[in-house]
């Protein structure tokens, strides 16, 4: 794929990111995603790709835009084909309730490189690059623990691991705490939380716990730019979530798949904050434009960029 991809990508979540955020604060979280989703669209069809969702909004049936499976980008003779995963609003409640921690992602990938996962839940391990080829999935979380303490030369009471604020990781937060580690919950938004452990400025050494399975697909493009480490294990609720499953060719439920598995060859990823946390600021509006603060990373080259950008709306409406 070609490198300056990677920088008109980002251009595709700062409009996402702006339209949300202008919803900010209301408390109508469908409306802010919305909002994000249609920015997103229009900006996908002024790149020159020719691109499929693989991860998405939903099936057809359930999103009237970016569907799984949806064409995305020009689409002429000399367009790169590309698979796409997306969140136009990761945290479509933090954006609604004026909390810190949404965002807007895109993660690319090769045609065929990026798993397309069902929509079911995915037990999810993630790590820096300090650490990498120290967590193992099938092992507990005291395990993990002492082992990345062990990697990056610290105790286990310097870790701060994050985990998601959610009933069925009650037992998690014990045994975390159990073992002496620091815990940072968050309402919502794992994929910010996965990849914040691949920057030390972020404070965050771990991230724990269950979460949506397209996230995780998402956060291992990322983190696989980073050189950290994932795994992540499907949890499926139901029957009907096992049939969609093997449908997308998925047959070894109990299978532990690494970064690596979930986002193959040349991968691409951006995001831009919507609400600011310690990750990303957030929008912030002026007259007439808008600041928006984002990050773009390629597997190929291991390069970061961090980018911000001045909208001016007086010379660009949106």
């Amino acid at each position: 794929m070609d490198r300056n991809l990677a920088l008109e990508v980002v251009r595709v979540t700062e409009q996402a990111a702006i339209a949300s955020a202008r919803l900010m604060g209301r408390g109508n979280k469908n409306e802010s995603d919305q909002a994000a989703v249609d920015a997103m669209r229009r900006a996908f069809d002024t790149l020159n790709i020719d691109g499929t969702v693989v991860i998405g909004e939903g099936e057809r049936d359930e999103a009237p835009m970016l569907y799984i499976g949806e064409r995305v980008g020009k689409g002429t003779t000399s367009a790169p084909p590309v698979d796409i995963a997306l969140d136009p609003l990761e945290g479509t409640n933090l954006c609604a309730y004026g909390r810190p921690g949404a965002i807007s992602v895109v993660a690319l990938a090769e045609k065929g490189n990026l798993l397309n996962a069902p929509d079911t839940y995915m037990e999810k391990i993630a790590c820096g690059p300090g650490a990498r080829g120290a967590i193992d999935l099938a092992k507990s979380p005291t395990w993990n623990l002492k082992s990345v303490a062990e990697a990056l030369g610290r105790a286990v009471s310097e870790l701060t691991v994050v985990i998601l604020d959610r009933e069925r990781h009650h037992e998690l937060i014990a045994e975390v705490r159990q073992a002496g580690a620091r815990v940072r919950l968050i309402e919502d938004g794992d994929v910010a939380g996965a990849v914040s452990t691949c920057f030390e400025s972020s404070g965050v050494d771990l991230l724990m716990g269950t979460g949506g399975a397209p996230e995780g697909v998402i956060a291992a493009a990322a983190i696989r730019c980073a050189e950290g480490d994932f795994q992540g294990r499907l949890k499926f609720r139901n029957a009907e979530e096992r049939a969609r499953a093997k449908k997308m060719g998925i047959d070894d439920e109990h299978r532990v798949y690494r970064a690596d598995e979930l986002a193959r060859g040349d991968v691409m990823f951006a995001a831009t904050g919507v609400t600011s946390s310690d990750f990303l600021k957030g929008v912030r509006f002026f007259a007439q434009g808008a600041e928006t603060h984002s990050i773009v990373m390629r597997s190929k080259t291991g390069t970061t960029r961090f980018v911000t950008a001045t909208h001016r709306f007086d010379k660009k409406p949106m």
